[in-house]
């Protein structure tokens, strides 16, 4: 047994190390603010996990003390994990912050503690904080793929299917509306050129299915038919919204759209999507009998996970997103007798890595771009108003779209389709490295994801303000 655990120790270490070996030079050579050969400083990994704990803990307690407070005045709980992330990061006390946002080390408050309180060498400083923020970022990346494959277990894929036209009108009209009207009155209004213009009109397109998926599910509505077309719609629009931005980026890059590389992303995504589902359907007995023979413990779990996370990166490797990857594995896998069983033994995990993501995305919120104080941004405040507007009312309108079903809340889909969250900010993270976009039309984009990601959920549970059925659970869609 000592050797066992020697051996695990000693595998652990070298595959942490091989891990910083690889991500610092690429953080270094990506722009991040690391100080000048930080990456060849030999990092102590015993101090940058004591410093990814100390995160750790700050993360959840925002995440629990924000969510007790929500759920005490009647507000979702993930709008709690973003105030709670706003709070504890780059806007207020900055204890979680990261150097893509322009901070580095010394305006970590954490930072500041682990070099007090640990044997921290000033040289080392920067590459630590730099491998630090990598892992929490990673952990956070896994909390949205956790829970995607959580919304997918939980999704009808029948009902997906069956309202499946419906949810493909709502993304087309949700695409459609505010990229074309924000970026017309971008050039007319406020004579914005024209390739800023459509950037800035493609970051209002994508919705924040993470966001909507969680909400819908805490107040159980995500199994109710206006639930299955947001789910459906919004898993449709992170493809638009690809789709967008690649062609977007193309023109920035080249001055021209390349074709080939749209009808490239349309092929894949539909034959991914569709593929897998087939696959899985096909698949499915086999991988129950599968499960039933293993002995070891937890195989429904780790298979299931595998499932999810090679999905996930194949879906990262054709150039989608790896949420589509583990939303599809939840699918597929919510249609086998392991559904519920499976369900229940996410939801710890789901605990464990989910509020990570949303208290990552407010702490990388800078709250800064709101003051009107500085110059820069009172230009952006003008211009971030009208994105806001159109936002709002282009997503609103794409939810009165849904045809053929009579009784219908056709104002809460819309407002399900509102939140932009980190899709938003990817959006404006690549205008930025592209030179695309000016601070002010930078600082509006920012504004619009703010707002749109903090005003949907409690707009979402008014909208839904009729009382659940007695027979349905508060926090689970039916099955």
């Amino acid at each position: 047994m000592a050797e066992s655990l020697t051996w695990v120790n000693s595998l652990t270490t070298t595959l942490f190390n091989s891990f910083l070996d690889q991500t610092l030079p690429l953080l270094a050579t990506a722009g991040t603010e690391v100080a000048p050969a930080a990456h060849s400083v030999k990092v102590d990994e015993a101090i940058v996990v004591a410093g990814v704990l100390l995160s750790l803990v700050v993360i959840y307690l925002a995440s629990k003390i924000g969510g007790e407070i929500c759920a005490r005045i009647n507000l979702p709980p993930v709008l709690g994990d973003l105030v709670g992330g706003v709070i504890i990061g780059v806007s207020v006390l900055k204890l979680v912050v990261f150097p893509e946002g322009g901070e580095d080390a010394s305006s970590s408050v954490l930072m500041n503690l682990l070099q007090r309180t640990t044997s921290l060498e000033p040289e080392a400083l920067a590459a630590t904080f730099a491998a630090q923020s990598e892992v929490i970022a990673i952990l956070a990346e896994l909390g949205v793929i956790i829970l995607l494959f959580e919304i997918g277990l939980e999704s009808e894929l029948k009902e997906l299917i069956k309202y499946g036209p419906q949810a493909a009108v709502v993304a087309v009209v949700g695409v459609v509306l505010p990229f074309g009207a924000g970026t017309l009155g971008l050039i007319s209004l406020f004579h914005v050129a024209t390739i800023p213009a459509i950037f800035a009109g493609a970051a209002l397109t994508a919705t924040s299915i993470g966001i909507t998926a969680k909400v819908l599910a805490e107040i159980g509505r995500l199994g109710d038919k206006e639930g299955q077309i947001i789910i459906g719609a919004a898993v449709l629009d992170d493809i638009l919204g690809i789709i967008v931005l690649a062609v977007v980026a193309s023109l920035v890059k080249t001055g021209e759209v390349e074709i080939t590389n749209i009808a490239y992303l349309i092929v894949s995504a539909g034959a991914f999507l569709i593929g897998v589902i087939i696959l899985g359907r096909f698949l499915s007995p086999y991988y129950v009998a599968f499960v039933k023979e293993l002995k070891t413990r937890g195989p429904l779990l780790i298979t299931a996970l595998i499932i999810a996370f090679v999905l996930s990166y194949v879906g990262a490797a054709i150039r989608l997103e790896a949420i589509l990857g583990a939303f599809a594995a939840g699918l597929v896998l919510g249609e086998t007798e392991t559904q519920q069983e499976l369900e229940e033994q996410v939801v710890p995990l789901a605990d464990f890595f989910v509020p990570i993501f949303f208290v990552v995305v407010g702490a990388k919120t800078n709250l800064g771009v709101l003051n009107p104080a500085i110059p820069s941004n009172r230009e952006g405040l003008i211009i971030a108003a009208f994105l806001i507007v159109v936002a709002i009312i282009g997503k609103v309108l794409a939810g009165f779209a849904v045809f053929g079903q009579p009784g219908i809340n056709r104002l809460a889909i819309g407002i399900g389709m509102i939140p932009r969250g980190e899709v938003g900010l990817v959006f404006a993270g690549v205008g930025v490295a592209s030179g695309a976009l000016s601070p002010s039309l930078e600082a509006a984009i920012i504004m619009m994801v703010i707002l749109t990601t903090f005003v949907a959920p409690p707009l979402l549970r008014v909208a839904f303000k009729d009382p659940l059925p007695e027979t349905e659970s508060a926090g689970s869609a039916p099955k």
